[in-house]
């Protein structure tokens, strides 16, 4: 399964490809194009991405995360185009033993998702006028992106 799609993310294939009957907890994260009170009138945001580099990276995170919970299955999808305020733009599904595996198996692929993936956001506003938009700033102590 690839890491990008241009198309509306199908998170019903992505929880399809880890399923497995000796994996008790699923875990997912869905990220959506955020129109709030602090963000503005967003009515889209154009994602725009270095895409073999978006590929390659999220093939590692995903390949970390396997290896640093054990017995996992992940599956992450990124959106790339014009997304509209409320769908969603990026999903991580992690399949583990156990609960906890899978949470914390999710949690850390979308960090490093946020850290590390090629992605660059235009914000559209209702007005037409346009804002490149950073990522989330990284926690304390978290490593800055590479590229």
């Amino acid at each position: 399964m690839p890491h990008f799609t241009r198309e509306a993310i199908d998170v019903s294939a992505m929880v399809a490809s880890v399923s497995d009957p000796s994996l008790g907890g699923t875990a997912m994260f869905l990220g959506c194009v955020r129109r709030g009170p602090e963000d503005g009138p967003v009515a889209s945001i154009d994602y725009s991405a270095y895409e073999e580099m978006l590929e390659a990276e999220f093939a590692k995170i995903v390949k970390e995360t396997e290896t640093q919970w054990p017995g996992s299955k992940m599956a992450a999808m990124h959106r790339i185009g014009r997304v509209q305020a409320g769908e969603p733009c990026i999903a991580i599904v992690a399949a583990a033993p156990h609960r906890a595996e899978a949470f914390a198996a999710c949690r850390h692929a979308i960090e490093e998702a946020k850290k590390r993936l090629p992605v660059w956001k235009k914000e559209i506003l209702d007005d037409g006028s346009t804002n490149w938009r950073e990522n989330d700033v990284p926690a304390e102590g978290a490593e800055p992106r590479t590229w």
